[in-house]
């Protein structure tokens, strides 16, 4: 499908990891993209890739009725959903805007920012990615958009212009449904990853090796392919995924787990060795550090 493009204006909120990548793959691929975040230094570092970067998203919908957002935490959520239907509000601006949320968040609040925003005359898309930071910078990401069909369908351009693939998964939370699942394989392939190129290391094999050749087979995943080079080199000091947030990720996936009362005893096992790389001075290195852990723990480190 042709992506009509040409002076499309998007507005991304949180240029962090995933959002700089998702600005900045949109303003190669042809729109002119509003970029907001409270970091100066992430601001500064933006702003010869966008055709904008602000501090506050107050003045967005001036710009832009389509709207991304990637944040951190509820609380930044929270606060741009404010933001967003007091602007609206005061500058009396027309149409309805859509925000498509990508970040990954617990369900019940995802519900509160959507019926927040509804009350002001916004509508919200829940649109969880599946993908690492490495693979956001080549588009190589899932989009699980869940809500209004139409509203979805209204992006399908902008999302072709970030990823690899788009998927609507019907109502709204079934993205963040989907995300769950494949975080929980996230992290238990990750640390698989790991206790596996550890393994080959001990039987003496060339771990550059073996994870091309592993890689290329039947015992691979998408996190030997992304993280396992990561692994061998040692360069988890440049974070796709840093763990102190992966943690937050991990504590969503575990409450829906027990609140379910599903056995999950791979993805248990994986909970201490997340926590032993926070404790060992990683939490802001990438998750691939889970190998440094099984080094320590094989007295290698």
């Amino acid at each position: 499908m042709a992506i009509e493009k040409k002076h499309s204006k998007v507005g991304v909120i949180g240029l962090g990891i995933m959002g700089s990548s998702i600005s900045s793959n949109l303003q190669k691929s042809g729109f002119d993209v509003y970029g907001v975040d409270l970091n100066a230094s992430t601001r500064k570092k933006m702003k010869p890739l966008l055709s904008q970067v602000h501090a506050d998203a107050a003045d967005i919908l001036q710009h832009s009725q389509k709207i991304i957002c990637s944040l951190p935490s509820t609380k930044a959520l929270m606060q741009t959903c404010h933001s967003l239907c007091e602007s609206k509000l005061k500058q009396k601006i027309k149409g309805t805007p859509i925000l498509v949320e990508t970040s990954t968040l617990p369900l019940k609040d995802k519900l509160a920012a959507r019926d927040m925003l509804s009350a002001g005359g916004i509508h919200m898309i829940d649109a969880p990615l599946s993908g690492t930071g490495a693979q956001a910078k080549t588009k190589d990401l899932s989009i699980y958009a869940s809500g209004d069909a139409k509203d979805v369908r209204a992006f399908g351009a902008i999302f072709g212009g970030f990823s690899r693939t788009h998927y609507f998964v019907g109502e709204f939370g079934n993205g963040m449904k989907m995300k769950l699942v494949a975080n929980l394989l996230v992290a238990i392939h990750n640390v698989s990853t790991a206790e596996a190129i550890l393994f080959g290391k001990k039987l003496g094999l060339n771990t550059k090796s073996l994870v091309s050749l592993i890689g290329d087979g039947a015992g691979s995943s998408r996190m030997f392919q992304v993280r396992g080079p990561m692994m061998v080199a040692k360069t988890w000091n440049q974070a796709t995924m840093k763990n102190e947030v992966w943690q937050k990720d991990m504590s969503i996936i575990y409450q829906a787990l027990d609140d379910l009362d599903v056995p999950a005893p791979l993805f248990t096992a994986c909970i201490p060795i997340y926590k032993a790389a926070m404790s060992q001075g990683h939490a802001l290195h990438d998750t691939a550090a889970v190998y440094a852990v099984l080094e320590q723990m094989a007295g290698e480190a």
